[in-house]
């Protein structure tokens, strides 16, 4: 399995620090969350960008892809009527995209709950505006060799694609390769209606799920709650996935880095009980 480490949950290293010491407890790759490099990633400097690319190298790990993508700068919105916020929104998406495959990623997720609400009574016009930033996205995604992953979200965090179902029918409508889905499993296991494992089953073989988030419906780091990852660990090995799998927890319990050492320890010593069997 192509192990990730969100990066948020160690943030607070210099990520010299965050590549060294994920490394060091057996995870690939860093999946970036851009606020966590600068307050207005559209502007990042160049050598920014170096600096992360060669920390990563140096530790023998990749810059995985990126997600949290609109967080800043502030009042971004894919579903707003103001022009002016669809500009500036576009505009950081496409920047984004350019960033990820700066970095050498090869996805971005499109979570961003509150950047994506659909405001009472505008729900349907809002639906268009968001599927016209989605087919902008798309276009650049596709053009730079990237794949651009809707996120699907509980209703506790937005009430705009809450299901894998949602998010599949406007990936059908947009009609673009690099446009495509991923399930995350604190949302999963809150909000579907079905297994994970049954999800993975159906959509991983057509393409449509790319990409993997491990956390549980508790919020902290997957082995820390009630979610069994045995079955879904079986099922990805069934499956011959080969995309990357990030652990992203929000509750980071002492710290962070020991929670991104636990996840990390809970996975790989599941992978290998799991292929002793």
């Amino acid at each position: 399995m192509r192990l990730a480490l969100c990066n948020e949950v160690v943030r607070e290293l210099p990520i010299e620090a965050q590549c060294a010491m994920a490394a060091k407890v057996g995870y690939d790759g860093l999946e970036l969350a851009p606020f966590t490099l600068g307050p207005d990633p559209e502007h990042l400097p160049r050598e920014t960008i170096i600096a992360t690319r060669r920390a990563a190298a140096n530790e023998g790990i990749v810059i995985t892809g990126l997600h949290s993508l609109l967080f800043v700068p502030a009042g971004l919105s894919i579903t707003s009527a103001d022009p002016d916020v669809r500009a500036r929104t576009t505009s950081e998406i496409l920047s984004l995209v350019r960033l990820c495959a700066d970095l050498g990623g090869t996805y971005l997720v499109h979570g961003s709950p509150d950047q994506r609400m659909l405001t009472p009574g505008d729900e349907s016009e809002g639906r268009k505006r968001a599927l016209e930033m989605f087919a902008v996205a798309a276009r650049a995604a596709e053009e730079a060799g990237l794949v651009y992953c809707l996120e699907v979200l509980s209703p506790e965090l937005t009430n705009f694609v809450n299901s894998l179902e949602d998010a599949v029918s406007i990936i059908s409508e947009i009609g673009s390769p690099a446009f495509r889905t991923m399930i995350d499993c604190t949302a999963a296991g809150a909000s579907e209606t079905e297994p994970i494992p049954t999800l993975l089953l159906r959509h991983v073989p057509t393409g449509m799920v790319r990409h993997i988030h491990f956390n549980d419906p508790n919020r902290r780091g997957p082995g820390e709650g009630a979610l069994r990852f045995s079955p879904i660990v079986k099922t990805l090995a069934a499956l011959q996935y080969d995309g990357w799998v990030a652990v992203e927890p929000f509750i980071y319990e002492p710290d962070g880095p020991s929670c991104a050492a636990r996840a990390a320890g809970f996975v790989r010593g599941l992978e290998e009980a799991l292929s002793e069997e």
